[in-house]
């Protein structure tokens, strides 16, 4: 794929290619203890700013909201989303990279049995506030009250102290809290499947969207993203399908 002047100032017009890193999926990023960010998402990052011939800033956030309103702010050049509607005004999204299942966490001694029983009258159910989940549960439940942490990470803090009927989010997330808590467990099955994509602000143009999306695809097709599962050592989660 050709770098053009234009197609590089589009992504670059710093000078360096900022990504939005969230940290709140530890799935896509993690970070080390100095900081530095790490993951499937930072590796892709890295692969664009080297074919575009730039430097890499990441630009770290603990939220999926907050990531979005950098991007469609201009304040980052590109950033990874869980595609949704609401999110599409001012970011252009790729096809997903990456397909993550979303889950329900509930007491060990709570009565619901399966994800249908969720949304009832009475119920209240945690999320991140912003979260790929906020915005589909949001839509689709009709009886239940959300509740919104602040982070993905505080769900299940937030889930426990509130004395809610379930936390909803990342699949390994949850399984990680119920191990380390106990007293917990997930609903079998799942009630989404996350599509994960790299976005662009519109305001760069569709040279900028095009060439982004036929990034991931290569990045699909040649074993980029599987290699970074794999050497993440991420369970759960599988490479989207070609587009």
């Amino acid at each position: 794929m050709t770098i053009s002047p234009d197609l590089l100032s589009a992504f670059a017009p710093t000078g360096v290619l900022r990504a939005s890193i969230n940290l709140g999926n530890p799935i896509l990023a993690n970070a080390r203890a100095d900081g530095t960010p790490f993951g499937v998402s930072v590796d892709l990052a890295a692969e664009l700013a080297r074919r575009l011939g730039v430097p890499l800033e990441p630009v770290v956030v603990n939220a999926a909201g907050k990531a979005v309103e950098i991007v469609a702010a201009d304040q980052a050049d590109i950033g990874f989303f869980a595609i949704d509607p609401l999110r599409g005004a001012g970011i252009t999204f790729t096809a997903p990279y990456v397909l993550i299942e979303g889950c329900y966490l509930v007491p060990n001694a709570s009565p619901l049995q399966a994800n249908e029983e969720v949304d009832r009258a009475g119920h209240r159910v945690v999320v991140g506030g912003g979260s790929a989940y906020d915005l589909y549960l949001t839509r689709s439940l009709q009886h239940a009250h959300i509740v919104r942490a602040a982070t993905s990470q505080a769900v299940v803090q937030t889930f426990i102290a509130e004395q809610a009927d379930a936390a909803a989010g990342v699949k390994q997330q949850l399984e990680a809290d119920a191990a380390k808590l106990g007293g917990l467990r997930l609903l079998p099955g799942r009630f989404m499947v996350i599509r994960q994509a790299m976005g662009v602000p519109k305001s760069r143009g569709e040279a900028a969207a095009a060439y982004l999306a036929a990034f991931v695809e290569e990045m699909k097709a040649g074993g980029f993203v599987a290699e970074a599962l794999q050497r993440h050592q991420i369970e759960g989660a599988s490479v989207a399908p070609a587009q």
